[in-house]
């Protein structure tokens, strides 16, 4: 439940506070929505999946479109030998040709030199399309198969990332709410006391009691306000904690509706059998295992040729004049390939990687063993923690109750003048104790609890 309350700050500006009432259950949904560590793993899910879509399109085709002008203002000249003379001189030495000079015959020269000529037009244009079509590749292949796995990895990140979350807004959660009943408790000391102060001072001007009662109980009531006070003071940065963690404004109410109950925290406790496949942490090693698996079998396969496809389709003009979309021929190119790129040697370096590669896995094997017996320990000691905790609540209990009964016996005694203000000091404190033990002991075990769910992975 999120009640909405508008708060006029003055006559020209307003500003809006919101008031939050929440259950921990409703503050562990805010939590799971506002939390930044928790939008910062939601938004790796999201930058993985641009990943996949990247490792996808190295598998899907390239097309490419191409439009290109050249000018020449001085075509390249080039010297080549003279193929017109020996030609012309042919005829000539043929048909018996005489010099008009000399008379002679005209004969064919030994030599005959070299002419310069220029090649080309002064304006060229190029229209093209190209397409690129990987056929095989080792490594994006198994790109490709990972990618299921890629965002399942990301997934199971921010599931680890809300439990952890979870967890910190249950700790705090109830730690608030042990603070407000402890608040509670001294509402109440406060009141036993200040009643017993005012019948004391009575008694003083009647002559039954001392002034030494009546400011020993000063005192007393002294130090419970004092106590009230740190109190207080330890719950409002509790509140700005709380606040930050599960994303409400500071500026904004916040309101713990929940309580702790005995009923609450012995209800379906606990239970032999878990699994370490419970635990969303274990998860994620496994598939972070996964993808090491990929990567090992991605670099083994980079020992085989990739295969390629090229294909082109071009239109060429040439002008001399820049006029491309007069009159004129425009020429057809076009052409396919086929290209297979077979790696012979690169310095051991695909070795290298893939050594590397497996010994990440061995790692990730190694942590994964580790982590099983890092989970039988907490799972044990969560165990031993809670019926500790339990144990505890009853016998924390029982010693308030009786630590009441003393108080209570001990007031009746004084004001029949049977005993000392002493007395109803020492069973004062006592009283408080107990019953800061007992609050203590009901947040020790919720906290037991807590930490008894995550162990087996049912938090």
């Amino acid at each position: 439940m999120v009640l909405l309350v508008f708060i006029g700050a003055n006559a020209q500006t307003t500003s809006t506070v919101n008031k939050y009432a929440f259950s921990v259950q409703q503050a562990v949904d805010f939590a799971t929505k506002n939390n930044v560590q928790v939008k910062n793993a939601l938004l790796n899910l999201k930058n993985q999946e641009q990943v996949n879509r990247e490792i996808t399109a190295a598998a899907l085709p390239t097309v490419s479109g191409n439009i290109s002008s050249v000018y020449n203002p001085n075509i390249a000249v080039q010297t080549i030998p003279d193929f017109i003379s020996p030609a012309t001189y042919g005829v000539l030495v043929n048909e018996a040709v005489r010099n008009g000079n000399t008379g002679q015959t005209i004969t064919m020269p030994a030599s005959f030199g070299s002419i310069a000529a220029q090649f080309g037009t002064k304006f060229n244009a190029t229209a093209a399309v190209t397409l690129q079509q990987l056929l095989f590749d080792g490594q994006v292949f198994i790109g490709l198969q990972a990618r299921r796995t890629s965002i399942d990895f990301q997934t199971k990140n921010v599931e680890v990332t809300e439990e952890s979350i979870k967890t910190n807004v249950y700790k705090i959660y109830y730690q608030l709410v042990v603070a407000k009943t402890q608040l509670a408790i001294f509402d109440a000391n406060i009141a036993l006391v200040e009643k017993l102060l005012r019948d004391t001072k009575i008694m003083f001007e009647t002559g039954v009691a001392e002034k030494l009662d009546v400011n020993k109980l000063n005192v007393q009531l002294a130090n419970l306000k004092t106590q009230k006070q740190s109190t207080e003071n330890s719950i409002d940065i509790g509140y700005l904690g709380l606040k930050t963690l599960i994303g409400v404004p500071i500026k904004d109410s916040l309101i713990l509706t929940d309580n702790i109950t005995e009923d609450q925290i012995k209800s379906g406790i606990l239970t032999d059998a878990y699994q370490y496949s419970d635990r969303k942490d274990f998860q994620y090693l496994e598939l972070g295992k996964k993808l090491n698996e990929f990567n090992v079998r991605r670099y083994k396969l980079s020992y085989l040729p990739t295969v390629a496809l090229s294909g082109s389709y071009a239109k060429n003009a040439q002008r001399n004049q820049f006029d491309f979309f007069g009159k004129g021929d425009w020429f057809t190119v076009s052409s396919v390939g086929l290209n297979v790129s077979v790696p012979i040697f690169s310095g051991f370096a695909k070795d290298a990687r893939v050594k590397q590669a497996q010994i990440s896995l061995a790692q990730t094997n190694n942590t994964i063993d580790g982590y099983k017996n890092l989970i039988d320990n907490e799972v044990s000691t969560a165990q031993f923690n809670l019926k500790s905790a339990i144990a505890t609540i009853d016998y924390q209990k029982q010693n308030m109750v009786l630590a009441e009964e003393v108080y209570n016996q001990t007031v009746k005694k004084y004001q029949a003048g049977l005993g000392s203000n002493t007395e109803i000091t020492a069973a004062q404190t006592d009283k408080t104790t107990a019953e800061t033990n007992y609050i203590n002991a009901l947040y020790k075990a919720i906290i037991a609890k807590i930490d008894y769910q995550k162990a087996i992975g049912k938090l």
